[in-house]
């Protein structure tokens, strides 16, 4: 009883919060038109101050269960909401609870769906869970046919990347290459810019070996920070007009 008042309060409290004009401007910028990536979903148009704002405020009285169903829900801020709260709650949980979140998280992964839900929850819970584990499940998400699951497992080695850990980007990264979505280019390309600014040798190599092979976009974002003559290095050896169908 108390998971159904949790979640009815937070649904109408959104529902009160929304804006219609910005939810216009949200279903655009998520392209959920027909046959867009984000396709069918609905947005109440809800800033993400104002959801890390209702997350802190339902910290302590939202449960798993009633994280579960946000998450299920067809409105996306929805799944923002429980995106927020559960990471709140993995930080600050045990090992034993840090598991059956990290296993929610899994059960629901399909409702993970938009490059904003991927980007804010990957690296917190899969990649912080998986840190001192093993970690072929991101090995098994990057062999999937779902867009969703491919962002997820790189996105998840940010984790590690920000501990010096650059190994698992770099593997990834490389399965990636042939990848033909480019929300998957962008993801790739800002996880090896980020493992530069940790370990540019590691990068260097990398794009040695590969930027022929990599799609123009991929190539662009991991060499953003890059001098102007080595990003001018790193052009020339990339292939001409990889990468160009553009998703956002």
């Amino acid at each position: 009883m108390e998971y159904f008042m949790t979640v009815q309060s937070i649904r109408r409290k959104l529902k009160r919060l929304g804006n219609k004009q910005k939810a216009e401007i949200l279903k655009r910028f998520f392209k959920t038109g027909p046959g867009e990536y984000g396709a069918g979903d609905v947005f109440y148009g809800i800033q993400v101050p104002v959801l890390r704002k209702i997350a802190s405020e339902y910290r302590e009285s939202a449960s798993l269960s009633s994280i579960s169903s946000l998450m299920q829900s067809s409105v996306h801020e929805e799944r923002f909401l429980a995106l927020l709260l559960l990471i709140q709650k993995f930080q600050c949980g045990n090992e034993h609870e840090q598991r059956k979140m990290y296993k929610l998280y899994f059960r629901n992964m399909h409702f993970v769906n938009n490059w904003d839900l991927v980007d804010l929850s990957a690296p917190q819970i899969i990649g912080a869970f998986l840190e001192n584990r093993r970690r072929s499940p991101l090995y098994t998400l990057v062999e999937s046919m779902n867009l969703w699951d491919r962002r997820i497992a790189i996105l998840a080695t940010l984790h590690f990347i920000r501990k010096n850990d650059c190994r698992d980007t770099l593997k990834i990264a490389t399965l990636l290459l042939s990848d033909e979505e480019d929300l998957i280019h962008k993801a790739v390309g800002w996880m090896l810019r980020e493992v530069g600014k940790q370990n540019p040798a590691a990068l260097e190599k990398l794009l040695r070996r590969y930027a022929r092979r990599m799609p123009r976009t991929m190539l662009r974002y991991a060499i953003e920070r890059m001098s102007a003559g080595d990003r001018a290095r790193h052009m020339r050896r990339g292939l001409p007009g990889r990468g160009r169908r553009r998703l956002c």
